[in-house]
C-alpha cells in the first residue's frame, strides 16, 4: 500500500474549508501525554531574593557614545517553504491509497512470510488478525472496529508475518492436491476478426522498395495474424489458438483442424444458445500441431456482409472460458448492426438507458471465467467504442486505435502471455469512523471484484473521515489499514496475502508539500476522473480535476514539479478537454475519446511504467469536438 500523504488528515472537507474541533485543535506533533497516577506534591514556597548589599559598587552604565550592542545575534528563523498556505486550504482530498495488485499477485516477487494455515479472522468487520495487532488474555480487541475475539492460547503462532515498523505481510498457502494444479501454458488465445464489407477500405502505403500501394484492413489484419500466429509458435508452441470471424454469421473455426461452426439467422439472438455452443467446441490442440491449418484459414478469409460482433464476442468468451487466463483478442472497424449487442443510431454514454446490457453482461461473465477481452478497432471508424471497450476495461484488456502499420504490432502485444493471477478479489479495510467516498460502500470496509490481474496494474481509493469521528483519530497517535488480497496464480494456487499497515494522523493546517505523493495523486485524478465521465457524472469528473490542478498549483508555489510529476498535469488537462467537450445535448464520446478515457482508467505511476513499459507519454493539446491525441 503506498499513500498519497504521510499523515491521515482528518478534518479535510470537500469545501477546502477543513472541520475543526469542537473545543481545539489537536497536533500529534506536538501533543504531550498526561502522566497517570497520583497528584504531583505541591511546590515549595517561593524563597525571596536577598537585597542587594550597599557597600557593593553599581554596575557602570553604558556609554553614551557608542550605541548598545549585544554580544551577538540569534540566527534568522528560515522560511517555512515546505508547508503549505494557511490561507490556501487544501481544495483536494490527500486521502489517497494506491494499490499494485500487479506487483502483489506476483509470487516471485512476494516478500511477506507463508504459512499453511488460515487467518485469524474478526467476527464482526472480516479484519485479520496480525503482528500489528494486540493480544490480551486470550482476547484480541480488533484495531478496526473493536470488536473483542476470543483466540487459542497458541495464536501467536499463526502472526508469522514479517513486521517492519508499522507494517505486517502475510502469505497464506491452503493446502491442495496434486490435482487442483494446473499447466501454466495450458490457455488458450482467441482472435475474433471482423471480415464485414467495411473490410474492404484500402489505406495507400508505401513498401519497402519505395512504391505506393494500397492494402485492405482485411488484409492488414491477415498479415498482422500470421505474423502474431509464427511468433506464438516460436516462444509458446504449447499455448491454443483459435480463431472466430464475424460478418452476418459467426463462424468459428477453432485450432483449424476440425469442421467449422456456422451462427446465423435467430441463433444470433440467443444468448445461450450461442455460449453453450462455443463452451462445447473442442480446441484440442496447441499452436505447434495446429499452425498450418491456421494460417491457412487466416489466408482464405473474405470480406463482405454485416456486423455480428456481440454473437461473435460471445462465442469467443464461450470458448476461452474453459481454460482460467485466456484471451480473446477482438478486431473491428464498424458497429455491431446483427443480432445481440446490436448498437442504437443515436450514441450514447454508457450510463445511458441506450446503452446495451448485452455488454456488461458478457464482460461479468468473461471476469467470472478468468478470461481477458482486448477491443481493437481501425482508424477513422465509429465503433462506439465506449459501448465494446467496456469488455476490455473490466476483463483487463487492452482499448486501442490501430492502423495499418501497426495493427501487428498491437495484436502481438495483446496476445502476450502476462496473465498474473485470475479470480482477484481486494478488501480494503480502515478504522471504523473512515469511509470511502465515490464507493457504493458507505462504511470501513471496501470490497473490490478485480477477476484478472496482468503486470503494472495499480487501483487507487479516496478515503474520508467522518466528522463526528475527528476528535476521536486526533487523539490517536495511529490508524490502522488493512489490504486482503484473494486470488488463483497462474497454476490455480489459491493465495491470500494479508498487509497491514499504520499511519499517524493530523489535520489540513499541518499538511506539508513535502509530505505529499504526486504519483499517487495524479493516477487517482486519472483512474477516478476517466471513471466518472464514463459513468456520465461529468460534472464530478470536472469537480475533481479542478480541485487536482488547484492543489497541484498550490504544490509548485513551495516546490519545483518534477519532470515525471508534470506528465499528470497532462492527464489532467487531456481529461478536462474531453469533459469540456461532453454537453447535455450531445452526451457521446467519440472513439478517439472513448480509447484516451479507457487508457486513463488505467492508468499507473510512471515509475511504474519505467520499469514495466516501453511508452511515452504525449502532451495533448485543446481542439474542437474533444480530438484528443492518445496518450
Amino acid at each position: 500500500m503506498e499513500f498519497a500523504c504521510s499523515h491521515v488528515v482528518c478534518n479535510w472537507s470537500s469545501d477546502g474549508t477543513g472541520v475543526s474541533p469542537t473545543e481545539h485543535e489537536y497536533d500529534n506533533a506536538h501533543t504531550i501525554k498526561q502522566q497517570e497516577g497520583p497528584a504531583p506534591p505541591p511546590l515549595p514556597p517561593r524563597r525571596l531574593r536577598k537585597p542587594r548589599p550597599t557597600s557593593l559598587p553599581l554596575p557602570p552604565l553604558p556609554s553614551f557614545n557608542s550605541p548598545l550592542t549585544p554580544l551577538s545575534l540569534p540566527p534568522p528563523v528560515p522560511p517555512r517553504v515546505d508547508k503549505l498556505k494557511s490561507k490556501s486550504r487544501l481544495k483536494a482530498n490527500v486521502n489517497i491509497v494506491s494499490l499494485s495488485i500487479g506487483k502483489l499477485v506476483d509470487m516471485s516477487q512476494a516478500t511477506g512470510m507463508e504459512s499453511f494455515q488460515s487467518p485469524v479472522i474478526c467476527g464482526k468487520c472480516s479484519a485479520a488478525l496480525s503482528c500489528l495487532s494486540s493480544i490480551q488474555k486470550s482476547t484480541w480487541v480488533c484495531e478496526f472496529c473493536e470488536r473483542e475475539n476470543s483466540v487459542a492460547d497458541g495464536v501467536n503462532r499463526v502472526c508469522i508475518g514479517q513486521r517492519t515498523g508499522i507494517r505486517s505481510d502475510d502469505i497464506y498457502l491452503p493446502n491442495q492436491s496434486e490435482d487442483d494444479y494446473q499447466n501454466l501454458e495450458d490457455t488458450l488465445v482467441v482472435f475474433c476478426v471482423d471480415i464485414s464489407g467495411s473490410m474492404s477500405v484500402t489505406t495507400e502505403v508505401i513498401s519497402n522498395s519505395r512504391s505506393t500501394t494500397h492494402i485492405s484492413r482485411l488484409e492488414g489484419i491477415q498479415d498482422a495474424l500470421q505474423k502474431t500466429l509464427s511468433t506464438m509458435l516460436q516462444q509458446s508452441p504449447r499455448r491454443r489458438v483459435a480463431l472466430v470471424t464475424f460478418n452476418d454469421e459467426v463462424v468459428v473455426y477453432g485450432d483449424g483442424t476440425g469442421t467449422p461452426l456456422t451462427l446465423r439467422d435467430y441463433a444470433l439472438v440467443d444468448y445461450d444458445h450461442i455460449w453453450k455452443q462455443g463452451s462445447s467446441y473442442s480446441i484440442p490442440h496447441c499452436i505447434a500441431e495446429t499452425y498450418q491449418q491456421l494460417i491457412q484459414r487466416v489466408k482464405e478469409l473474405r470480406d463482405h456482409g454485416a456486423t455480428c460482433l456481440g454473437p461473435a464476442a460471445l462465442a469467443s468468451v464461450a470458448m476461452a472460458s474453459r481454460y482460467p487466463g485466456s484471451k480473446v483478442i477482438l478486431c473491428t472497424d464498424g458497429r455491431a448492426n446483427i443480432g445481440l449487442g446490436e448498437m442504437e443510431e443515436t450514441p450514447s454514454l454508457p450510463s445511458s438507458p441506450l446503452t446495451p446490457y448485452f455488454y456488461r453482461q458478457l464482460a461479468l461473465q468473461a471476469v467470472e471465467s478468468g478470461v481477458i477481452i482486448s477491443v481493437m478497432t481501425f482508424e477513422g471508424t465509429d465503433c462506439r467504442l465506449a459501448d465494446i471497450g467496456r469488455l476490455a476495461d473490466t476483463t483487463g484488456g487492452r482499448v486501442n486505435i490501430v492502423n495499418i502499420g501497426n495493427v501487428a504490432t498491437e495484436i502481438q502485444s495483446a496476445s502476450m502471455d502476462n496473465v498474473l493471477a485470475t479470480n482477484v478479489m481486494a478488501t480494503l479495510l480502515a478504522s471504523d469512523g473512515v469511509y470511502f467516498p465515490y464507493e457504493d460502500e458507505n462504511n470501513h470496509k471496501l470490497v473490490r471484484e478485480i477477476g484478472n490481474v496482468t503486470k503494472g496494474l495499480e487501483i487507487t481509493f479516496q478515503f474520508s473521515v467522518k466528522p463526528e469521528f475527528t476528535e476521536v483519530f486526533l487523539q490517536k497517535e495511529m490508524l490502522p489499514f488493512q489490504l486482503q488480497l484473494r486470488f488463483k496464480t497462474r497454476d490455480q494456487q489459491r493465495v491470500t496475502r494479508i498487509i497491514t499497515e499504520q499511519r499517524p494522523v493530523t489535520t489540513c493546517s499541518h499538511v506539508s508539500a513535502g509530505g505529499l505523493n504526486m504519483d499517487v495523486i495524479g493516477v487517482h485524478c486519472a483512474q477516478l476522473c476517466a471513471s466518472l465521465t464514463m459513468e456520465g457524472r461529468v460534472q464530478e469528473a470536472q469537480s475533481q480535476l479542478k480541485a487536482q490542478q488547484n492543489l497541484l498549483k498550490q504544490i509548485s508555489e513551495h516546490r519545483p514539479i518534477q519532470n515525471d510529476e508534470s506528465i499528470y498535469g497532462n492527464w489532467m488537462e487531456t481529461m478536462t478537454t474531453i469533459c469540456d467537450d461532453i454537453t447535455p445535448e450531445s452526451q457521446m464520446l467519440s472513439d478517439e475519446a472513448a480509447k484516451v478515457v479507457y487508457q486513463m482508467k488505467k492508468a499507473s505511476s510512471v515509475s511504474n511504467n519505467k520499469s514495466g513499459t516501453t511508452g511515452t507519454q504525449k502532451k495533448t493539446t485543446r481542439k474542437k469536438n474533444a480530438l484528443v491525441e492518445a496518450m
